[in-house]
């Protein structure tokens, strides 16, 4: 048996390391040119770099993207560029878990970006607050930063240069902080994951940078409870419906996915030797997992470009293959406010399905033909899911369509001011990250997707998604 190593519980406020463990060039500037450096007395405590504040009657949802060169943010009621920020190295980007803040993983260190949105309740409604999206001071180190798995009420950021897991406390990123939870570690770095769980403890994997096939759950107090050895390649995760025992979390492997429930871990029958599901969609309210569906171990020319996904049962452990007609890749897949399972491919259609039948509800043509590229790194079509609305980015035409995903309606497109690596949309709330009220009041009539402002939150717990890591071994573009 495993065991993890340097278990530590403790809890601790951070404010350091700042933008420049991220080595940016320049500060990010607000939509009026300029951001104060702001900074708290307390220790822990970083003032927003934007803090002036101006309520609003609802919110917008707000478009970050990750480019060659740094990030920006654009309003997606017009596409106004909010805010520009250079940052050095590639860029990848995870929900931080609060609805309101962005992990931003570049060089060795993960660092929370304040899109600038706030939702504030007070019982029976909410109080909306807007302010200049800024790159904050509140940073880890983490050697080779890998997946930012937000679920529940608590963050997960795992190293895969070292083996780290950090877990902290998403709401406390609002008011300046970043509250480390507890800090431990795997026996040995590898390109892992760490899932926080319900109960309070953790599901991680074990590996090294040469294999990994093991899958841990520890209990609050760190000890192993629960552990797979059958999971070769182990990568990619989603969280599903839970059960009255507590959470469903599937993982990706290279025999077939297994999946954790009830205390136990249940393994997917395939056909053959090999199959790997290794990016993952869950849904909170879905017992349905969306899964790509890779059947070659090895590829011609080293990317296998299938066309049938997968909608794995957390339930029984079984999964229902459905075949696109078109391939897609491991930007391509999101899940809808009602757990509809969308697909982006290479057709330039926009697929969105029923999971628990399979059934295609829409086809919608979004971009132009298009092709995975050799390097997965590249900009491609990607697609990203938040207040009912499907992001739908083509990089190629520096073009962003939205459609609603529950009447399969294009009802805006924007144009870029850069071409796009990857995507995060923000809306204020945790829940709104996957699920929130649809947003058009009665007044607005057939005009109700403009601004796709929302002015009522429901408080969703949402799924961990599968965000990867940036490494050199990419493993067949499983990210």
């Amino acid at each position: 048996m495993h065991l993890m190593r340097n278990i530590v519980m403790k809890r601790r406020a951070v404010a350091l390391l700042g933008a420049g463990v991220l080595a940016l060039s320049a500060r990010g500037s607000g939509a009026d040119g300029g951001a104060s450096d702001g900074g708290g007395e307390e220790a822990g405590a970083a003032e927003s770099p934007s803090s002036v504040r101006t309520e609003v009657g609802a919110l917008s949802p707000r478009i970050v993207l990750a480019h060659e060169g740094g990030v920006v943010t654009l309003d997606s009621a017009d596409g106004s560029v909010l805010n520009e920020t250079p940052v050095e190295g590639y860029v990848r980007l995870n929900p931080a878990g609060d609805g309101r803040h962005v992990a931003v993983s570049a060089s060795d260190a993960v660092t929370m970006y304040d899109t600038g949105l706030l939702a504030q309740g007070h019982g029976d409604h909410f109080d909306y607050y807007v302010q200049d999206p800024a790159l904050t001071d509140l940073s880890l180190e983490a050697p080779m930063p890998g997946h930012v798995i937000p679920h529940g009420d608590r963050t997960a950021i795992f190293a895969d240069g070292t083996g780290d897991i950090t877990l902290i406390d998403p709401t406390a990123l609002g008011e300046g902080q970043l509250d480390v939870l507890e800090e431990t570690a795997t026996e040995d770095p590898h390109h892992g994951v760490a899932v926080p769980l319900s109960d309070g403890g953790l599901l991680t994997t074990q590996g090294t940078e040469d294999a990994r096939s093991t899958v841990q759950v520890l209990d609050a107090d760190g000890k192993v409870v629960a552990e797979t050895d059958d999971c070769p390649g182990v990568h990619g995760e989603a969280a599903a419906q839970p059960t009255e025992s507590g959470d469903v979390i599937s993982l990706g492997c290279e025999n077939g996915s297994v999946i954790y429930r009830d205390g136990e871990f249940h393994k997917v029958a395939i056909d053959g030797d090999y199959q790997r599901s290794g990016n993952q969609k869950g849904h909170e309210e879905s017992p349905i997992v969306l899964a790509d569906h890779k059947v070659e171990a090895e590829p011609a020319g080293g990317i296998e470009r299938p066309t049938e996904i997968a909608l794995i049962d957390t339930r029984d452990a079984t999964q229902q293959l459905v075949d696109l007609g078109s391939p897609y890749w491991f930007r391509s897949l999101d899940r809808g406010p009602d757990g509809e399972a969308l697909v982006l491919t290479y057709d330039g259609e926009l697929n969105i399905l029923d999971p628990e039948s399979g059934e295609i509800l829409h086809e919608v043509p979004v971009t132009g033909e298009w092709e995975e590229g050799e390097n997965w790194q590249e900009a491609g079509p990607m697609l990203s899911v938040a207040d009912g609305t499907a992001f739908v980015v083509d990089p190629e035409a520096k073009k962003l369509s939205m459609v609603d995903v529950a009447s399969g309606e294009v009802y805006r497109e924007l144009d870029l001011p850069v071409v796009p690596h990857e995507i995060q949309v923000t809306t204020g709330t945790a829940s709104g990250e996957y699920e929130v009220s649809p947003g058009a009041s009665e007044s607005e009539g057939e005009e109700g997707h403009e601004g796709r402002d929302h002015a009522d939150e429901d408080g969703h717990d949402h799924g961990a998604s599968d965000a990867g890591g940036a490494e050199d071994d990419h493993e067949g573009h499983d990210h």
